[in-house]
Parts: structure tokens; sequence; C-alpha cells
């Protein structure tokens, strides 16, 4: 099973919910003024509602005094719909505000995590993260929070006014918090990890089927089928355990509510009818009295509701939040490497703690060199391209540019000195010339003329040139579709652009046949005349071309010379070099 990206710890949660106060206090306290405003309009009426009724049954003023009072509850209703409308537009924009800020720092934080992180928590638990729970939050955002702002506000509001009609009122009151707070401190204490299970089951789910659908003709070649449906059907059971668990909470923490509010309305017209047949209060006190403790029902009721919708947002936000507590991998110490000089020193490594993919690995590459790496399939070729272009860092031992380890470089200063390259490929939604400028440290500063000579470079000028409108061909999802060997050039003409002095290929032209694939190679060695080229390839010409020759075996470099050398000292490389000939 994969490793999951870090959940945020409740510490984090606080303090982050803690910055949103503060940075946007003013937003915050004008909200709340606007629904306390708007719910005290509201809360005058049932004060009037009561005058009327002891003016309709004592007839005392007659029809003037009934048609001002009816005409007062008019105005307040009125007030308070347009308070309540300004300030649901308040919290509204307000929430779009954070949710727009999250989003960015989610951005910010998925964009530094470290590539080996995201590849041994895989793409499911990320693409989850991005949708899902942003989604979920949305809507806590956008509805959970502001109506349950309302909510409090109002709860306050009309406790406030009820006690203004009578102190007793407070034992009604009093008597309905013992069940209402014995049932959410029961909801609460289970809900937050319920709903970090149920989203994280989701994440298993997202990251099965990801994997079958990417890896369907392996899954059929090898007849895998049955498996990997039992492992989907396994995911499923456990996002259905999850999201059982989550709803007999709640088939208990509502009906538990609901009884906490039958008490004060109850009470109040038990102890008000009492106090009301002794004279101590009126008729219209007991009315107001009732309809105030009666309308805490409908806040009280919102809270409590949304508050199950506030359980999933929390649980989404430190999903989102948990990025940010994932480790750097690496450790910037400021210093600047002297030469472009790269070694590996007595290099371990170790995808899975007590399995070493490498053992001792030493190698000096000089600034210039062109090293081909070549050995069987799992032999560590390309574990040792991910090192040298600092995707991670060595379990021990050390890996330098210019004496500097490559995980005390700034990212962005390794980058412009170190590229790796892949077979894997990615074609950016929009224009070819926006895919193109990605590589440079200002997109959108490079002339065309600068463009083309990359293009040129990989053989690319041809096909750019027939596409519907050139440079300005929109290219990606949705836009004019690319072969993979089409993507590629795109990928290496990238590389051209962003001019590192080392290049790692780990098999950048598989995609592309053998014949178009040495062609490419042969005009990419002008262009990459005079940088360190370090090539992953099972194709050997590669490795006869190069200036030496490192065979892996077994996570051990076995062979290191050039080609000539090693195919007379007769060795593995010369059995490879004679297989591939024959």
């Amino acid at each position: 099973m994969r490793d999951a990206l870090p959940v945020a710890s409740s510490r984090l949660l606080r303090s982050y919910l803690r910055g949103v106060g503060r940075d946007h206090r003013r937003d915050l306290v004008g909200i709340v003024l606007l629904h306390g405003v708007a719910a005290a309009a509201g809360l005058v009426v049932p004060w009037l509602v009561g005058d009327l009724v002891e003016a309709a049954t004592d007839g005392a003023g007659g029809y003037g005094t009934i048609d001002r009072l009816a005409l007062f509850i008019a105005v307040c209703l009125a007030v308070q719909t347009v308070l309540t409308r300004y300030a649901r537009l308040r919290s509204a924009v307000f929430g779009e505000t954070v949710l727009a800020r999250l989003r960015e720092d989610f951005v910010d934080e998925a964009l530094t995590l470290p590539i080996g992180v995201v590849e041994s928590a895989g793409t499911g638990d990320l693409l989850t993260r991005t949708s899902r729970d942003v989604d979920t939050l949305g809507w806590s955002v956008r509805f959970a929070v502001p109506e349950t702002v309302v909510a409090l506000v109002t709860v306050v509001c009309t406790v406030v006014a009820a006690l203004l009609v009578g102190g007793w009122v407070a034992v009604p009151l009093v008597l309905g918090v013992p069940v209402l707070w014995v049932a959410a401190r029961w909801y609460l204490k289970r809900a937050p990890d319920g709903y970090i299970r149920e989203h994280a089951s989701y994440s298993r789910i997202n990251a099965t089927l990801a994997e079958t659908v990417e890896g369907a003709r392996t899954v059929e070649a090898l007849g895998l089928g049955d498996q990997r449906r039992a492992r989907i059907d396994e995911d499923i059971a456990e996002s259905y355990a999850a999201e059982s668990y989550t709803r007999n909470l709640r088939t208990v923490f509502f009906p538990a509510v609901e009884m906490g509010y039958v008490v004060p309305v109850a009470t109040t017209l038990l102890l008000g009818g009492v106090l009301m047949d002794r004279g101590t209060i009126s008729l219209a006190e007991l009315t107001t009295a009732v309809l105030y403790v009666r309308f805490l029902i409908d806040p009280v009721d919102r809270i409590l509701n949304w508050m199950d919708t506030l359980q999933v947002g929390a649980a989404s936000l430190a999903r989102l939040l948990g990025v940010a507590e994932v480790p750097d991998d690496r450790t910037p110490t400021g210093r600047t490497p002297e030469g472009e000089d790269i070694e590996l020193d007595d290099v371990r490594f170790s995808y899975v703690a007590g399995r070493e993919v490498l053992h001792g690995v030493d190698l000096e590459l000089a600034a210039g060199e062109r090293l081909a790496v070549v050995g069987p399939s799992g032999a560590g070729k390309s574990t040792i391209g991910r090192l040298i272009a600092g995707i991670q860092g060595p379990t021990t031992g050390a890996v330098t540019v210019g004496g500097v380890g490559v995980t005390e470089l700034e990212l962005d200063d390794l980058r412009r000195r170190v590229a790796l390259l892949t077979q894997e490929h990615h074609v950016f939604v929009g224009t070819l010339r926006d895919n193109l400028q990605l590589a440079l440290d200002e997109p959108g500063t490079a002339a065309d003329d600068r463009l083309w000579a990359a293009l040129d470079a990989v053989d690319a000028r041809g096909w750019v040139g027939h596409l519907p409108h050139g440079l300005d061909t929109v290219v990606g999802s949705g836009g004019h579709r690319l072969t993979d060997a089409q993507a590629q050039h795109l990928a290496l003409a990238r590389v051209v652009l962003s001019d590192p002095h080392t290049l790692v290929l780990d098999e950048a032209t598989s995609l592309i046949d053998p014949r178009a694939a040495r062609s490419l190679e042969r005009s990419l060695s002008a262009v990459l005349e005079g940088r360190t080229v370090v090539a992953i390839a099972h194709r050997l010409y590669t490795a006869h071309d190069a200036d030496r020759v490192a065979v892996v075996e077994d996570g051990e470099i076995s062979e290191l010379g050039s080609h000539d050398e090693l195919v007379a000292r007769g060795g593995s490389y010369a059995a490879l070099w004679k297989s591939w000939q024959s």
C-alpha cells in the first residue's frame, strides 16, 4: 500500500485559522456586526407580537394600537431582510477570498513537494485533495461557515433578548443545554477521525483506479484483472465501512438533538403558565418568552446541522494543509559550487528501509563528459540518474556538484545546473509557445527566433511548421493532439531552452522509433557540446558514442571505461554489445 500524504495536526489547523482571522479581522468584525444588527431587528418582533397579543386580548388602545404594532413589525422585518442580505453578501465575499487564498497556498505547497514523496504517495491521494477536498471545503466555506456565523450571532442575541423578558427564562434555557452539550461532545469526539478516514478511503480508490487504468495493458498482458478487481473491491469495502461509521454517528447525534429542543419549549410553557397564574408575569411576557425560546430552535438547529458539514470541511482542510507538513528533502547551505564536476562517493540508496538499491557507488564525472549508463532492468541505472539530478538524496554517501551536495543547493539553482529528462512527458494546456517558454527563468521573454532555434536543435521545426497556427497552436487537453514523439520533441526543446550544464537522459528517446531517435540524438550532440551528459539507455549506440560507459549490475558499477576498452575487456558490456550487434 502506498504511503499517504500527511494530514495537518490540530495545532497547524488552529494556527492557520488564527492567521486567517488576523489577516481579515476588519472583514470578520464587519460581518458579525451586520449579522448582529440584523438579528436585533428581527428580535424586536417577539416583543411587538407579545404586546399585540395582549392588546388584542384586553382590547386596550383599539384597532389603532394593533395597526401601529403591525406596522412596526413589518418595518422591523423589512430592516432585518435588507441587513441580512448585505451581511450574507459580505460573508460570501469573505468565504471566496479565504478559499482563493487556501487554493493558492495549496498549489504553492504542492509544487514544492519532493518528487520522491509524490511518487511514494501516488497520484490518487494528491488528486483527491486537489479535487474532492477542495470542492468539499469550498462548500463549507461558501455555505456552512456563513450560515454558522449567522446562527451563532442570532443565538447570542436571542438569549440576551429572552433574558431581558425575565430572569426566569434562564431556567428552561439552561435545562436544554445538557442534552445538546452531551450529544455534541459525543459527536465531536468521534467525527473528525471518522471523516479523515472516509476521505482517505476515497484517495485509495482513486489511486487504485488510476494505477489500473494507466497500467491497463500490463494488467491485461499478465492476466491481473481479477487481482485488480479484488483490490478495488477491498478499497470500496473500506470506504463503505468508513461512510457507515460516520452515518451511524449522525443517526445517534441528530435524534438526541431533537430531544434537546423539546425540553426548553415545554419548560417555558409550564413555568410561564404557573408564573402568569400567580400574576408574576403578563400574557405579553409569556408570549414573548415562548417565541424567543422557540426562535432559538432554528439557529441552534442550523449550527448543529452545519456542524456535520463543518466537520467534513475541517477534515478536508486538514488534508489540504497536511501537504505543508511534508518534510523538505533538502537543506540549502548557501554554498556555491566550484566548477561543474559531479561526484558520487560511496553512495547507497534505499526506496524502502532495509532494501538497498545501490550498494556503495563511486563515480566521477568531469565537466563536459558524456557518460552512458547501461545494464539490465532493475539494476539501479535510473536511480543513479535521479540522484545526480537531485530528485532524491542518497541514504548514505554523497552526490556533489562542484563540491556541493545536490540536496544542499536551492531547488531553482539545482535545476539551472542539472536537468533530468525521462521518457515521461507532459504537454500543458496552452499554445506551443507557452509550453516552450515554461523552461525559461522569466516565461514570456524569449523571442520567437530563440524558440525556433531550440526546435531546430531537436529536429522539430518541420512538424511545428505544419501545425494550424505554428507556435500559436493550442495544444494539451482540448487542443491539438501531439503524438508521443512530438511531445518528446517538445520536452527536449524545453531542455535546450533551460540550458543546464548537466543533462541526465533517462530513456528520453524511447518513445521515438529507433531511426528517428538516432537522428535526434545526433542533432542533439551538437547542441550538447561542452555539457555533461548522463545517458541511461538500452540502445547501445548511445554507449558507442559516449566518452565512457558505466555498466550497472545489482546496484553496483561493475565496469567503467570507453566503449572500445570495455569491448576489448570481454566482460558484461562486451557480451551486451555482441548481443546488440547480432
